[in-house]
């Protein structure tokens, strides 16, 4: 991310502006919740003038759907990079959750409407596929396998009290597999 002045005017040159703002919305999202997202705050955070968001986002909402569907993006990238057993799937999908909890709320509680913001839908979906592909395959292409949804609700059940800080990682993960009883 490399901001430059030009002359005397002041004025920032971006090499990639968008990425920028997403990256410091996300972290404003990591230190302030939902609410401390907005483009001006994402602008003063990327070191850019309040009007340089406008160029790529009209709308928070649109910033806001930019984070989730980058967020997407790296859950499977994860879990993509694990052996693909759906137990090793789901010790991913966990630490994600526990990594960026902001993010991961933003991604499947509070994140803009996936039908108005295609490519947050379209990084949803792909990261689904990872976990369809490892339980059963695709039940069809617009849909999950039954299997899936089963498997999908419980770990993500599991990433909803690690994000909420109702139980551990490693408590998550000890009902994933078979390792007794676990303790909060």
């Amino acid at each position: 991310m490399a901001l430059s002045t030009s002359g005397s005017a002041e004025r920032y040159h971006h090499g990639d502006l968008r990425n920028a703002l997403v990256e410091a919305a996300s972290r404003l999202l990591r230190a302030g919740g939902r609410e401390a997202v907005s483009l001006r705050e994402a602008a003063r955070a990327a070191g850019v003038s309040h009007n340089a968001p406008y160029r790529h986002f009209p709308s928070r909402d649109a910033l806001l759907a930019a984070v989730a569907a980058a967020g997407f993006r790296l859950l499977r990238d994860q879990l993509e990079a694990t052996d693909r057993r759906p137990v090793a799937l789901g010790r991913a999908y966990l630490a994600f959750a526990g990594e960026d909890r902001a993010r991961f709320q933003l991604m499947f509680g509070q994140s803009p409407a996936k039908d108005a913001f295609p490519d947050l839908a379209e990084a949803a979906g792909a990261a689904l596929a990872v976990l369809d592909r490892a339980v059963g395959g695709p039940a069809a292409p617009d849909r999950v396998s039954a299997a899936t949804l089963r498997a999908w609700g419980l770990v993500h059940g599991l990433a909803h009290l690690v994000a909420e800080g109702q139980v551990s990682e490693a408590v998550a993960e000890a009902a994933l597999g078979d390792e007794g009883e676990a303790r909060r």
